[in-house]
């Protein structure tokens, strides 16, 4: 019997209008093979008579699979996003998450602007809607049939979508998004709603990107009954006033954000502070994490942040601390890594 998982705990406290700051969800995003391929693990050890430049200086899928293995026996993330092919690997022939309280999770889709493959210019294009995992893949690893084993892989998916202004291919989106939905109902799949910024110019001024942004998640889902709704949304973190919008507008809505680039580590810190501050409920790092020097002490510190015990500034110094008395070199010195980065609070991703 699998363990209770937290997940499902704080979302009733929170449904319930009980949830305290704790009650803040942290997710590890680790389904980036479904987006960068090999690279996504991150940058390892080069072979001696081998450029830096080569394939062979990038970590394999068993290092990526060890930083998952060390992540859930951490034990402080609440949901461990996950490609169906690992998801196979770690839930269900490993087990690993049966007695754990966190949650497993699958990428449902994988839409075109996430192809981001070396020398590919599929980000740069209008985002098509794809589909690689199956319903059944990811709760079972094969199809379901008369000899199914018990449920061991994921009952939760993370379904995308990005609006791009072309009435085709938004029309041809929705069209996808209502078909999952409607077999994940059928198949008792729940999934959260992840919705990017446009990921071409959509034709409109940049300040008006938020606004679009809001208004199309809300105008898609106010056809959808509860029976179809998102467990939570994953959206980018764009600024203190369209965040505060859409929280207001449905408080019922448990909105999150997600990490984008890597930056600097106070980029992270500002942005799970700031975003839980003006009303996300959830945060979704993946590059943050992955591509720190310590992930574990890392996260580690995203969590005292969401529960208030240390601010961002000081949690930046604390982390350096750690990362000296570890023996660990920082990839900046201090001084730049107090610095916010632009950008990389209001990535699409």
């Amino acid at each position: 019997m699998s363990a209770p998982k937290r997940l499902d705990e704080k979302i009733t406290r929170m449904r319930a209008g009980t949830a305290t700051r704790r009650d803040f969800i942290i997710a590890d995003a680790k389904d980036a093979d479904m987006a960068f391929g090999v690279t996504a693990p991150g940058p390892g050890q080069c072979r001696p008579d081998r450029q830096r430049e080569s394939d062979a200086c990038w970590k394999s899928l068993e290092d990526y699979r060890q930083q998952i293995r060390a992540v859930i026996a951490q034990n402080i993330v609440d949901i461990v996003l996950l490609s169906a092919s690992n998801l196979e690997q770690l839930a269900i022939t490993e087990r690993i998450f049966e007695n754990s309280p966190i949650t497993p999770a699958a990428r449902a889709n994988d839409t075109t602007d996430i192809w981001v493959v070396r020398g590919g210019k599929y980000p740069t294009l209008p985002s098509r809607a794809f589909r690689t995992a199956t319903i059944e893949h990811m709760k079972y690893g094969r199809l379901q049939g008369d000899c199914t084993p018990p449920h061991t892989g994921a009952d939760l998916g993370l379904y995308s979508i990005t609006f791009t202004n072309n009435i085709d291919w938004d029309y041809k989106a929705l069209e996808d998004f209502a078909a999952f939905r409607l077999e994940a109902e059928a198949k008792r799949f729940r999934y959260f709603l992840e919705v990017f910024n446009p990921n071409v110019d959509p034709g409109i001024p940049a300040a008006a990107i938020p606004g679009f942004l809001n208004d199309h998640i809300v105008r898609t889902l106010a056809g959808v009954t509860s029976a179809g709704r998102p467990v939570f949304l994953k959206i980018p973190y764009n600024g203190p006033g369209p965040l505060e919008e859409l929280v207001a507008y449905d408080p019922k809505l448990i909105v999150g954000i997600l990490g984008g680039g890597s930056g600097t580590t106070l980029d992270a810190f500002q942005l799970i502070h700031d975003a839980q501050k003006y009303g996300a409920r959830v945060a979704l790092f993946g590059r943050k994490i992955n591509l720190s020097e310590h992930p574990l002490v890392f996260i580690e510190f995203l969590r005292r942040i969401a529960n208030g015990e240390v601010e961002p500034v000081e949690a930046v110094k604390a982390y350096h601390a750690v990362l000296t008395k570890l023996g660990v070199k920082p990839q900046r010195r201090l001084q730049q890594d107090l610095r916010i980065t632009p950008t990389a609070t209001h990535y699409r991703r």
